[in-house]
């Protein structure tokens, strides 16, 4: 894509949304898992109460100001809330390379700003909470219906191929391991995925999101003994890290395996 002034202004509108998507997303990862309603109360440090100002509350800067700790009793902000408002200006100016100025950046962002919610609160809480992934279904469902979306066919069965063929994998790992091998939450985050991407990139993702999990889970046990004795990773982060790989190489990796394996 080439560099204009308004190419420039269109950078900068959707790093800005970013962030401030990141700072909304902070607030779901702390309060989706912990069943705090939106609404009711503002943002307060989790330690003394405080309520968090306006100015104490601006994406990126306002941790910068307070040097990473609350004004009020100075205790450490966690990290995870300047990360997680970085990596969402950060995919979404990656992805307005990828999709330009238009409805399917918008779709695709909204998708990445729910998978990176997905990823911090998977990984602390081994859920993924049904608020995310159910309107996400319908999100997809009707972002199928638009100029841009991949039509209402090809998302409905997205969505019954990507659910219904990791619950059929869950009933075969329950059956195999005595015991839950996968969560209800993964099974409608593949729904979800399938319902913005289609069957055919949903089933890239169950791949590539298998390969992610052998590489990472082979890492981990190489310097964890925890996990050698538990052997427990959530599934939600590899999904959704296959499902980056999904929405903006998808239809790249699927026409190179078509033109290389399957066309004679």
């Amino acid at each position: 894509m080439q560099i204009t002034e308004i190419a420039i202004i269109e950078l900068a509108v959707v790093a800005v949304m970013g962030l401030l998507l990141g700072s909304f997303g902070n607030a779901l990862i702390y309060r989706l898992p912990r069943n705090i309603p939106f609404g009711t109360s503002r943002s307060a440090c989790p330690q003394c109460g405080a309520m968090i100002r306006a100015f104490d509350n601006i994406p990126l800067i306002s941790y910068l100001i307070l040097r990473g700790r609350c004004r009020t009793c100075k205790t450490h902000i966690p990290w995870r809330y300047p990360v997680v408002e970085a990596l969402h200006a950060g995919v979404f100016v990656w992805l307005y390379f990828s999709f330009g100025f238009t409805l399917q950046l918008a779709a695709m962002a909204l998708l990445g700003a729910a998978l990176i919610v997905i990823i911090f609160i998977d990984l602390e809480h081994m859920i993924i909470p049904d608020k995310l992934t159910l309107p996400g279904m319908i999100l997809g469902l009707i972002y199928s219906l638009t100029s841009d979306g991949i039509g209402i066919a090809s998302s409905a069965i997205g969505l019954l191929v990507g659910g219904g063929a990791l619950y059929a994998i869950a009933i075969l790992g329950d059956f195999l391991f005595k015991k839950e091998s996968m969560g209800g939450g993964d099974i409608k985050m593949a729904a979800m995925l399938g319902a913005f991407l289609g069957w055919q990139r949903v089933l890239l993702i169950f791949i590539s999101s298998a390969g992610i999990g052998l590489l990472v889970s082979i890492a981990v046990m190489a310097f964890s003994e925890k996990f050698r004795r538990e052997r427990m990773l959530p599934f939600g982060p590899f999904l959704a890290l296959a499902g980056f790989v999904a929405m903006v190489y998808g239809d790249k990796i699927i026409r190179l395996y078509v033109d290389n394996f399957l066309v004679q």
